[in-house]
């Protein structure tokens, strides 16, 4: 039987300093988006791949800090989940590559590599279906976006026929398509024998002959470590147009979640999500004997919502909340431990742990911490 691991890159506190502040408080893969933690929406996701034989979370928080999550979530998937700490930045492909013989100890026959802070709808079985299909070392999910936003993400040219990923060129200053990466991609283990082309490489031309001082500052002021190693720069666009990497375009929704800002709106589409992949999450309400729900909205079991406050649409309560009577609820996070008063009003808006908002409050387009 073939197996299949998953790896998703999760980074570390050093990164997504835009997620700030949401991150002082707890590590961005862990930040609730429509009631689950940013991680578990791809960790689901991988659930649903045939043969799935273990999860990998691959960063550089301190463990201590995953290991409470990483336990649970193994309990309730009943699929391993193990977090790997970097001990220094390696980069997309070398933390892949640091990792490889634990990665490698199911002798899987394909790898599902992810970054954590995509938000799809993750069509993961699909893309590896495709990928057999190919049969090249690797396919990465694809969407197509506006030519005035493709510059911010990783353009790509693909044979329209065959789908071969013909040029790759990371957030090029000029327009190249608007075929975009969705950082979602299926590799055979032979990614790691291109991983190490790449370092042995880097190690050929630092050892390569004797030069002047002056060069040496030039050469060490241009170069990355020897160990540190890109999947866009150093293995997409080398391999690019070789037949040995695939696309497939997914055309559900697809965004990146930099921001807090964006959390917003990733939460409120992984909600419209659960209608078709999670149904039993989303709360239900007639205005009598409990609140009156309107459109998508997550409630966690343990909040207290008065039954004449309306919640709705994409709205997210977490655990510990409590509602009062009147209160109106629009397109919001609301964390764990908040309290929210009588006739209060939210809109596009994140409350963050522990807040309290008075009576007749009204918060809009606000982060309140």
């Amino acid at each position: 039987m073939e197996k299949v691991v998953a790896v998703i890159m999760v980074g570390g506190p050093t990164k997504g300093t835009r997620f700030r502040p949401l991150s002082f408080n707890t590590p961005k893969p862990l930040f609730p988006l429509a009631g689950q933690p940013m991680i578990q929406h791809p960790i689901s996701a991988c659930k649903r791949i045939p043969n799935l034989a273990q999860i990998f979370l691959i960063g550089f928080y301190e463990e201590r800090e995953f290991a409470l999550y990483v336990s649970s979530i193994s309990n309730e998937l009943k699929v391993p989940v193990r977090y790997l700490k970097e001990d220094k930045q390696h980069g997309s492909a070398g933390g892949l590559y640091y990792f490889r013989d634990m990665i490698m100890e199911e002798n899987p026959s394909h790898i599902i590599l992810l970054n954590c802070d995509v938000c799809c709808s993750f069509p993961l079985p699909d893309l590896l279906e495709a990928h057999k299909r190919y049969g090249g070392m690797g396919t990465m999910l694809v969407i197509k976006v506006s030519a005035e936003s493709a510059h911010q993400f990783g353009e790509l040219i693909a044979d329209p026929n065959t789908k071969e990923l013909l040029h790759y060129t990371e957030k090029p200053e000029t327009f190249v398509s608007d075929l975009i990466n969705c950082g979602v991609y299926v590799f055979t283990p032979d990614i790691f024998t291109a991983i190490q082309g790449v370092l042995t490489h880097r190690e050929d031309r630092a050892n390569i002959r004797q030069v002047s001082s002056f060069e040496a500052f030039q050469s060490a002021t241009r170069t990355l470590p020897v160990d540190f190693v890109r999947l866009d720069q150093d293995i997409l666009s080398p391999l690019a147009g070789k037949k040995q990497l695939y696309t497939y375009e997914t055309m559900d929704f697809w965004e990146q979640i930099k921001t807090p800002g964006m959390s917003l709106k990733c939460s409120s589409l992984y909600l419209a999500l659960f209608k078709i992949t999670s149904p039993q999450l989303l709360a239900s309400g007639n205005g009598i004997t409990s609140a009156t729900i309107a459109g998508d909205v997550y409630i966690h079991p343990s909040a207290k919502v008065h039954p004449t406050a309306k919640i709705g649409p994409n709205v997210s309560i977490s655990a510990n909340v409590r509602v009062g009577a009147g209160v109106r609820l629009i397109s919001c996070i609301v964390l764990d431990d908040v309290e929210i008063k009588e006739n209060a009003v939210v809109l596009n808006s994140i409350i963050g742990w522990k807040s309290s908002l008075g009576r007749w409050a009204r918060v809009q387009a606000s982060l309140l911490f």
